[in-house]
């Protein structure tokens, strides 16, 4: 998949756009800047499972909540070319998969056995991928072979990556490490190195702040 993606983005505007992409900061709707959690620079599908944080005051902040959105998340992880056009149907199959797979990370993380419908929509991404060109048949010049509508063929390329890189975190000895950012709102997943409980700076900052807060009314 990233040698086709690689292959559509060539050429002058191509490299253009990728490099524009790179010097975007990852935002969600609304702009709120979103830093990695450890452990998405391995498994993209910690990432995809972290595209939609909730914030202290009731917000949200999805990195996926457009189809402008959900093509600059692909592209910044070589799972799509700059300009390949997502539709609101490409970006909606996207955020279900998030879904599913936060889903199989918190039942992990909570030592709880899988709804089978999650497991059911990863194999299902897994094995949705096009291997061949499809049989089509034109009314005045017979059969020909031809491969699936481009936009659709990215999308369920990317699915599959990010639903095998699923399979692979939560069978490889990571996923004991796997855990929920431990201070609220956050509802990240992260990989803990130690005793670090939480997903970011800020989410460690909010923390720390709460219980120098409790010690404070306590006394």
């Amino acid at each position: 998949m990233k040698e086709a993606a690689g292959e559509a983005a060539r050429g002058p505007a191509g490299e253009a756009a990728e490099q524009a992409a790179a010097e975007v900061p990852e935002e969600g709707a609304g702009g709120v800047v979103l830093p990695a959690a450890p452990g998405e620079d391995a498994y993209p599908a910690l990432a995809l499972a972290n595209s939609a944080v909730a914030l202290p005051g009731g917000h949200t902040a999805d990195l996926l909540g457009s189809p402008a959105l959900a093509e600059l998340w692909l592209t910044r992880r070589d799972l799509a070319p700059a300009g390949a056009g997502l539709a609101e149907v490409c970006a909606t199959q996207l955020r279900s998969l998030r879904e599913q797979i936060r889903s199989l990370l918190a039942s992990r993380a909570a030592g709880q056995p899988a709804l089978p419908a999650a497991v059911k929509a990863v194999n299902d991404a897994m094995t949705r991928v096009p291997t061949a060109s499809l049989l089509a048949w034109d009314e005045k010049t017979g059969p020909y072979r031809a491969a699936p509508h481009p936009t659709t063929a990215i999308v369920e390329h990317a699915l599959a990556v990010i639903a095998a890189d699923a399979a692979d975190l939560l069978t490889s000895p990571d996923a004991a490490r796997l855990t929920a950012c431990a201070s609220p709102p956050c509802n990240r997943f992260l990989l803990k190195h130690g005793r670090r409980q939480w997903c970011s700076t800020r989410c460690g900052d909010r923390v720390r702040a709460a219980r120098a807060y409790a010690r404070r009314t306590a006394e």
